[in-house]
């Protein structure tokens, strides 16, 4: 049984956590929080063991007077672990790093993080292979997760491809009211956005360019993505929507005639069937918006920025444990053991 730290239970850290306890060969061993608060008590009803994300005395003491029971600092989460998810915010990792490398213990950060800190990113249609028994990696962040499951079967069976797309970001997650824009519509002024340096992390064949605005949105991001195919590709619109149905993680429906034709309607449906937290952890394709002229494809997709990678941390830890070789495997228990506590 692999034992897993999840360091900071936080939008990303609550999920992981509940992916990971679902598994039968993972067990959560702890949780941080920085300080008492009402993440405590989620923590505490779900069964996961709270730690202080600090090693200081006093901070871990300010648990117990909260109430809580506190098992220890960061130091004993780690001394009882085999592997942690890195879940603080982002521009922490350098930090957390050196602790996870002086208490000789795995890790796996999240996408806030930069390539360059890691040396190894993930994600688990393209790289799965590379990061086995590797002593830590990243996990790449949700668009990056998002444009790799549906480039990747497209690189396969055409061998090289060429990318534009523009990522419409969401503003900010539902719970981070601090953040904006508000009314306004907000362009990523540095070009091209990390998005596409950060796909060809995981999978340098594919040549990729992205520009990236912020909407006052916070439920979803949308990809609009301009493929060339080499000429000779053989492709067609309707098989590439075959090869894409025939990957996990995708989901692909028709807007006209099933209705959900916006983001809010896409957020609806995976609320519709049953998903914990509402979340969608498929990437949303729109089957009318997909459309394949001569040796170029257009295409739209929503990427659910809360819940995409979750299921991507879940087989990064087979990897960095070595105990699953074969990331089609992996997935596919990952996702089942997901479908079966949370649908």
């Amino acid at each position: 049984m692999i034992r897993v730290a999840i360091n900071g239970y936080g939008t990303i850290g609550k999920r992981v956590a509940d992916a990971i306890s679902a598994q039968d060969d993972m067990v959560i061993s702890g949780v941080t929080k920085t300080k008492p608060s009402f993440g405590c008590d989620l923590a505490v009803r779900k069964g996961y063991p709270l730690y202080c994300t600090y090693d200081d005395e006093q901070k871990i003491n300010a648990f117990h007077d909260a109430g809580y029971t506190c098992h220890g600092g960061l130091k004993t989460l780690l001394g009882v672990s085999d592997v942690v998810v890195d879940c603080s915010p982002g521009k922490h990792g350098a930090a957390n790093l050196e602790k996870y490398k002086n208490a000789g213990i795995k890790w796996i950060f999240q996408g806030g993080e930069k390539h360059e800190m890691t040396g190894l990113s993930y994600t688990s249609c393209a790289n799965h292979e590379q990061n086995l028994h590797a002593e830590g990696t990243r996990v790449v962040s949700c668009n990056t997760t998002g444009l790799s499951r549906t480039l990747i079967p497209l690189l396969e069976s055409c061998g090289e491809i060429s990318v534009e797309c523009t990522m419409i970001r969401r503003a900010a997650d539902p719970g981070d009211s601090d953040k904006g824009p508000i009314n306004a519509i907000k362009p990523v002024l540095k070009v091209p956005s990390h998005h596409g340096p950060d796909v060809m992390s995981v999978e340098p064949r594919i040549k990729i360019n992205s520009l990236a605005v912020a909407v006052p949105t916070t439920i979803m991001h949308m990809h609009a993505i301009t493929v060339t195919l080499p000429q000779g590709h053989g492709m067609t619109t309707e098989s590439i929507l075959a090869l894409w149905k025939s990957r996990p993680r995708i989901i692909i429906m028709n807007g006209g005639e099933t209705g959900i034709t916006t983001t809010a309607e896409v957020m609806e449906f995976a609320r519709d069937i049953g998903r914990t937290w509402g979340d969608l952890h498929e990437i949303f394709v729109w089957e009318d918006g997909v459309k394949l002229v001569d040796n170029t494809l257009y295409y739209f997709q929503a990427i659910h920025q809360e819940s995409d990678v979750v299921p991507e941390n879940v087989d990064a830890i087979r990897a960095l444990m070595g105990t699953e070789s074969d990331w089609m495997a992996s997935v596919r228990k990952t996702d089942e053991a997901i479908t079966r506590m949370f649908s």
